[in-house]
């Protein structure tokens, strides 16, 4: 079985654009390459998603079409982790040597707007309001402040500590701080959830190149090589995000069950990490993915993120480029920021987000409704 290298990365800004999702995707597409030093013509088999711009492989006839194989993959708001691991195990199988990676999404203005039949539900179920996902979120946040002591203060907190790391983002979608008070007073959404505290969908568009040891070598791209790469599913008992009920025993998330796969795969553990991008739809999530992910346990949150550990200069910064909440969320290409960044980091190219002391490893996770999660662990 042979190894992975991330060869290149790029990405096209997130937020709000004149360009199609589709010319996103083929920007950050093209822009991968150029990073890699490849030609299209040299890669030979690409994986991608988008959600609401279209199929990914629409990109070919923009990007040449040289009859190479390509596969859709659609999982959600883990679409790009599942687009990554799909390419992980093609290179790592030994089968090809070069993989595009490739997501991207424009998504309408305002919330998310599910179907309830593509989640198997019925249709009276979004009738009654069931299917607008914040409802969700914000119980749940609510459920674990009470278990686990955690404050209002500090749901506020992480949205400032975003919005303050995407200032230094340049594809960072909101790039201007926002002060703890302003969070905390703004409009409700879904109490204890402001208005700041939820991200929003967005556009843009990301893309890795995946190389295989000796084709990255060749490239002189051997530096980055992806350590670890899991999805999981939810199991009995995991929170769902369109259930209105939890059962009273309760079950591993997914987010643990990729962790630790990911973990076992890479042969390291959640000590050995630098820099962290966890899946942060709204504050809550963040917090949540902390203990969920194996960074701390239950209720510790409340003390590391009033110390200050979660920002960029502390022991465990977490979502450097302002995630989510500072970006957007463009369902297609939200995964692949995530290890872009991470990327970028591992290089010392962050500028004013560069996370101090040379970094050597970096983690990505992100959670997809109804319950389903992709880790993803690289390392320098």
């Amino acid at each position: 079985m042979s190894e992975v290298f991330i060869a290149g990365a790029g990405i096209h800004p997130f937020g709000r654009h004149e360009l199609s999702g589709l010319d996103q995707g083929v920007f950050a597409a093209r822009a991968a390459l150029a990073d890699a030093g490849v030609e299209w013509r040299d890669v030979q088999c690409a994986f991608g998603g988008s959600f609401a711009a279209g199929d990914a492989d629409a990109a070919l006839p923009r990007l040449g079409l040289t009859g190479v194989q390509f596969i859709n993959v659609a999982n959600g708001c883990a679409t790009g982790g599942s687009a990554l691991l799909s390419a992980y195990w093609a290179i790592k199988s030994g089968e090809f040597d070069l993989a595009l990676v490739l997501g991207f999404d424009k998504h309408p203005r305002g919330s998310f707007n599910p179907a309830p039949a593509d989640m198997g539900l019925p249709d009276w179920y979004g009738e009654l309001g069931m299917m607008l996902t914040t409802q969700f979120f914000a119980n749940k946040i609510q459920r674990y402040m009470a278990l686990h002591g955690i404050s209002r203060r500090t749901l506020g907190l992480v949205a400032e500590k975003a919005f303050a790391n995407a200032v230094h983002a340049p594809h960072a979608w909101r790039r201007a701080p926002v002060a703890l008070d302003d969070i905390l007073n703004a409009q409700m959404v879904n109490d204890p959830l402001t208005k700041f505290m939820f991200c929003s969908p967005s556009e843009g568009g990301a893309a890795l190149i995946l190389a295989s040891p000796a084709r990255a070598r060749q490239l002189g791209r051997d530096q980055i090589r992806l350590r670890g790469a899991a999805m999981r599913t939810r199991v009995k008992g995991s929170f769902e995000v369109f259930s209105p009920s939890l059962d009273i025993e309760r079950g591993p998330s997914p987010a643990e069950l990729a962790a630790k796969a990911a973990f076992e795969m890479a042969g390291m553990g959640p000590r050995d990490m630098n820099v962290l991008q966890l899946q942060d739809t709204e504050s809550g999530a963040e917090i949540m993915h902390m203990a969920e992910n194996g960074f701390c346990a239950h209720g510790e949150q409340e003390a590391l993120i009033q110390a200050g550990a979660t920002r960029i200069g502390g022991p465990m910064p977490v979502n450097t480029d302002g995630g989510c909440l500072a970006c957007g969320e463009p369902i297609g290409a939200s995964g692949l920021r995530q290890v872009y960044e991470n990327v970028i980091q591992l290089r010392g190219q962050g500028g004013g987000r560069q996370v101090p002391g040379n970094p050597v490893a970096g983690y990505t996770q992100v959670y997809g409704a109804p319950g389903l999660a992709a880790v993803t662990i690289i390392g320098k």
